[in-house]
């Protein structure tokens, strides 16, 4: 039996829970989500 799990809800779902305990981190996150989205888009990572 193979489980295979997706990168995005996982990440949104740490990052959730991070929020709830420590709310501050909202900025760092949200920035950091940015960032990396900027990145793929400009560098095309996203493509296969």
């Amino acid at each position: 039996m193979n489980i295979h799990v997706a990168i995005g809800p996982l990440v949104a779902l740490i990052a959730g829970i991070l929020i709830l305990v420590v709310p501050r981190l909202l900025n760092y996150i949200v920035a950091l989500y940015l960032i990396i989205i900027g990145l793929v888009g400009l560098f095309g990572m996203g493509r296969l």
